[in-house]
């Protein structure tokens, strides 16, 4: 089944869409699956991309496609967002809700945060309404996330916080209302005992991983990382070098089973299982596999 120990993976959260890979998307989905990565959430940010995503999932099946308007595109939003949003999940019965989020980072603060939370709670109700889960960006607003998480929640469905590196102390709370944290090559970039402690908060049976592609490379090795083969197309396998892809997940699996200090061959499963639990709502096509 795969070149790596027979091990299966869920990249929970990715962006294969993104106009920086789109076009070897193909190559890269081949890398992962002979990786052994069996699943891909690819999560749409914008109005621009959502056709993308749905082209993709209806070409692979291993493609979980999601809907979102990503805090960083609320302005650019036209006033007939929310009902092409809809119109998506009309026509993609398996779509799940996301990216959506709050964002105070160095980008995020120049996008006037009232927009940011009107649009985010739409896209809540909405998840809630579908009974689908909901992938969440959140960067420096963890406060104002779980506030707002409280007043709408709780979430049967699932709640994703993708690339999860808030404090250990916010964990049982956002746990509580139906929260799973998605991990990502992001966490190298903070300090290891923080790490340590925060994913050691997380119950096991809410623990996801993903790569984040095409970023979330981080502070990983470069020698360590999964190449992706040319084909005939010379020089974009340097080109991708630089950029992050699904058969990665195998480096952010080593990292978060070295810090819970568990095997990797039992947090794979144990991602896998907890993410095809997720995604196995009605008209998704993840049929329970667990």
């Amino acid at each position: 089944m795969s070149s790596m120990g027979g091990m299966r993976l869920f990249d929970a959260h990715c962006h294969l869409q993104d106009a920086r890979i789109a076009a070897v998307a193909p190559r890269l989905i081949r890398t992962a699956i002979h990786s052994g990565v069996v699943r891909f959430s690819v999560n749409g940010v914008s109005e621009k991309d959502w056709h993308v995503v749905k082209q993709m999932s209806d070409v692979y099946p291993s493609v979980i496609p999601s809907f979102g308007l990503h805090p960083w595109y609320v302005t650019e939003r036209s006033p007939n967002w929310f009902d092409t949003l809809m119109g998506f999940f009309v026509d993609t019965p398996g779509a799940a809700v996301g990216e959506t989020g709050l964002d105070k980072g160095s980008h995020g603060k120049t996008i006037d945060f009232t927009q940011q939370v009107e649009v985010f709670r739409q896209q809540l109700e909405l998840a809630k309404e579908l009974q689908r889960p909901v992938s969440v960006h959140c960067v420096r607003a963890f406060g104002d996330l779980l506030e707002i998480l409280k007043q709408t929640g709780p979430f049967p469905a699932g709640v994703i916080l993708h690339s999860y590196m808030g404090s250990a102390e916010m964990v049982p709370e956002l746990s509580n209302l139906g929260s799973y944290f998605s991990f990502s090559g992001f966490l190298t970039s903070m300090k290891e005992q923080k790490v340590k402690k925060m994913l050691k908060s997380v119950p096991k049976d809410r623990i996801l991983i993903e790569t984040d592609a095409p970023d979330g490379l981080s502070n990983f090795n470069k020698e360590s990382l999964i190449p992706v083969p040319e084909e005939d197309v010379p020089n974009e396998g340097d080109k991708l070098t630089s950029l992050n892809h699904p058969a990665n997940i195998h480096n952010v699996l080593e990292f978060v089973s070295m810090l819970l200090e568990m095997p990797k061959e039992e947090v794979a499963e144990l991602s896998y299982q907890n993410a095809v639990r997720l995604f196995s709502y009605p008209g998704s096509k993840v049929k329970s596999e667990v």
